[in-house]
């Protein structure tokens, strides 16, 4: 168990006053079986803002609000506390799914949303032939893993080859990308074999061996989830399981799903954009 806490501040500085916006912030972390919030607020810069909060259609928590009033600077500021607790649990024999039962009409209906490729995870042709001959002989759970291998050897984290329209196979021609190509890809991988496959947004502490209140520089992360007879996530930017130290935020289709902040605005003439994220081991 880790309980971490994580303040998130992203600013905006316009070059010209804007006159009013309409935003949504998806920056509140999910409670589910595996994380709990404990304590959380989110505020708004200018303070006029009208804020109203509602759960979107995959269950995220979203804190919509309006600024009516002409501004130059805009900040949202999420602070959070949250106790995670996963386990990675190997499934037994007997739980194993099989491609028949992935592949029943229940399941299919149950798990549309989570089985379409997007324009986003879409991967291509090479891609859908190549991870389909990786995973021959294999079961769903085996064939997941198999997938995550086979990226992991084929894909290069690096910072600015992309940017946060660039679609799985764009970022799969260029074998590099951050951790929200490397997530489209593997969903798209995924999705192609019947495999259901969600986008995770969130927050990951960088450093295990940081003390017990110490604050140190977090990161907005994407991670996958994948089903094959429960929910598993797998972190492909660092070829492994999702730990204690990672805290979701949203999920979805792929990142247009989760996107932390977006809106639109009259005014404005672009912007320059400041985030930061700070992590705190609190237990």
């Amino acid at each position: 168990m880790t309980r971490l806490l994580i303040e998130h501040r992203t600013g905006y500085d316009y070059l010209r006053r804007v006159s009013l916006s309409y935003n949504e912030a998806r920056m509140t972390p999910l409670t589910d079986p595996q994380q709990v919030v404990l304590e959380s607020t989110l505020k708004v810069s200018p303070s006029s803002a009208a804020v109203a909060t509602y759960r979107d259609y995959w269950g995220t928590r979203v804190t919509s609000f309006d600024v009516h009033v002409p501004h130059e600077h805009l900040e949202v500021t999420a602070v959070s506390t949250v106790e995670v607790s996963r386990t990675e649990r190997v499934p037994g024999e007997d739980e194993i799914m099989s491609w028949q039962d992935l592949a029943s009409p229940a399941l299919t209906d149950g798990f549309a949303d989570w089985l379409s490729q997007t324009a986003l995870s879409e991967p291509g042709e090479e891609v859908r032939e190549l991870v389909a001959d990786a995973v021959k002989g294999l079961n769903p759970h085996e064939a997941a893993r198999a997938v995550f291998d086979w990226l992991r050897t084929q894909m290069d984290y690096v910072q600015g080859a992309t940017g946060v329209q660039t679609n799985a196979r764009d970022a799969w021609e260029e074998r590099k990308g951050v951790c929200q190509d490397l997530a489209h890809v593997a969903i798209g991988a995924l999705r192609s074999l019947g495999i259901p496959a969600r986008y995770i947004s969130g927050y990951l502490h960088p450093r295990r061996s940081a003390g017990i209140g110490e604050t140190v520089a977090g990161q907005s992360h994407a991670w996958v989830e994948w089903y094959d007879g429960e929910w598993r996530g797998w972190d492909p930017t660092n070829s492994g399981p999702v730990s204690d130290f990672h805290v979701s935020v949203a999920r979805g289709r792929d990142y247009r799903d989760v996107s932390p902040l977006k809106g639109i605005l009259s005014g404005g003439g672009g912007s320059t954009l400041n985030v930061t994220v700070a992590i705190t081991r609190v237990a």
